[in-house]
């Protein structure tokens, strides 16, 4: 479909919900947005932010996201874009939180499981997903993240065992 309405990192709402223009990579924008994330979650780590804190952050920027990607597909006549990767950030965040440790292993542990819910959507995510509504391309991901927090705490418990 030709778009004579693109989107543009002019537009502050593009550059926000592309992560700063990662999400017009040519090559996997989930991906490199989940990875450009990293980054950032591993600084506040450091940073040492009380949990809670940083739930009520990621709960705010998800709903500043949702409003956002609906304003977005709305203006661009899009659903779920692949330059809209700021769901990937809201999802590695949220996994991000279920970490015990912030070792090269765990990271990478939950890098991949947040990978992977967000590629297979199992349901809930799945219904969010076909939503057409900015709120639907977000929570998606959401669910991604809480499954891969859940699963990584699972594994991480088995692990424990031996």
């Amino acid at each position: 479909m030709a778009q004579a309405n693109k989107p543009t990192l002019r537009d502050p709402n593009v550059l926000f919900l592309s992560f700063m223009g990662a999400g017009f990579s040519p090559i996997a924008p989930g991906t490199v947005g989940t990875i450009v994330t990293v980054p950032f979650l591993i600084f506040i780590t450091w940073l040492d932010i009380p949990f809670l804190a940083l739930s009520i952050a990621v709960g705010c920027l998800t709903i500043i996201s949702c409003y956002l990607a609906e304003k977005a597909q709305k203006k661009y006549d899009v659903h779920d874009p692949s330059w809209i990767v700021f769901d990937e950030s809201i999802g590695i965040s949220i996994a991000w939180l279920f970490l015990l440790h912030h070792s090269a292993v765990d990271i990478l542990a939950i890098f991949c499981l947040f990978r992977f819910f967000d590629i297979l959507k199992i349901w809930p995510a799945s219904y969010f997903d076909r939503l057409n509504t900015g709120t639907g391309t977000i929570l998606d991901d959401v669910v991604a993240g809480i499954f891969a927090g859940l699963i990584y705490l699972l594994f991480y418990y088995i692990l424990s065992l031996f």
